[in-house]
């Protein structure tokens, strides 16, 4: 039987491309790739990670010599800054390495294959790198109050901060990786940032000239910190703690869709 002997209709259906599958929705999409990126971060990360942890603790110690126990203002911030310290090196270094390194090796054309939103990619990509920052910021945050002769009470705050500065400074991070012209630029973006969050956010704020205030108040991590070292007081500010938080919220939707942008625009390249 020839094409020409089958009737009209069926030849259409014959040669006609069967339709594509719907594309995956967001939130389906997003838990996908958060457990596989969490599964391949889990043995490459986990020593970073400790290495993130023992370097803010490092930090206490070498401040320890520097701030005394009954500088209360000072020891609030460098306990608050050294455990934001944790989520700065993991979510904005690494993971603008990660996505740096994906970028410069065509690892982006493996997602681009995938029938998910590009929010997905980046939002499960920076909430994995976030997961692990936790354990060591509570570790941290924990020695730090114990060292400075801070209250243990309110630790729990941190597990409103790391998630909002993490999705903040992952943003970050994802667009630094994404929109660096090279792997190397990506790298040295990613240290800049992690040092700014090391310089600006663990130096007490008396010690800092104006200028690198108004800096200081330009960087996401910075309100993180701020909410966190208030929760250290005898009444905390809950109001002003929650103002704080809700920056961080602001910033982390604002560097996320522009993560979602530098993404799309190095897929369409």
């Amino acid at each position: 039987m020839t094409l020409l002997s089958v009737p009209p209709q069926a030849r259409r259906s014959a040669v006609s491309p069967a339709p594509l599958a719907p594309a995956a929705r967001l939130l389906p999409a997003l838990a996908a790739v958060y457990r596989a990126q969490l599964a391949r971060a889990k043995v490459a990360r986990i020593p970073l990670l400790f290495v993130a942890t023992f370097q803010s603790v490092g930090i206490l110690v070498m401040m320890r010599g520097v701030v005394d126990a009954g500088q209360t203002s000072a020891a609030r911030s460098v306990v608050a800054g050294s455990s934001v310290l944790v989520v700065a090196f993991v979510a904005l270094n690494l993971l603008a390495q990660y996505f740096g390194k994906l970028r410069a090796t065509g690892g982006l054309d493996h997602y681009a294959t995938l029938p998910v939103p590009a929010a997905s990619v980046v939002l499960g990509a920076a909430a994995a790198y976030a997961s692990f920052t936790l354990p060591g910021t509570l570790v941290t945050a924990g020695i730090g109050a114990v060292m400075f002769g801070l209250p243990l009470g309110q630790l729990w705050v941190l597990l409103a901060v790391v998630p909002l500065a993490g999705a903040a400074l992952s943003g970050l991070g994802a667009a630094c990786g994404l929109l660096a012209p090279r792997q190397e630029i990506a790298t040295m973006l990613g240290q800049l940032g992690m040092s700014a969050a090391l310089l600006l956010g663990v130096l007490p704020v008396d010690h800092l000239p104006q200028p690198v205030l108004w800096l200081r108040d330009l960087l996401p991590s910075t309100y993180g910190v701020e909410a966190f070292a208030r929760t250290f007081a005898p009444r905390p500010d809950w109001g002003i703690v929650l103002a704080d938080l809700g920056v961080c919220a602001a910033v982390g939707v604002v560097s996320l869709a522009l993560a979602t942008w530098a993404y799309r625009r190095a897929v369409a390249r």
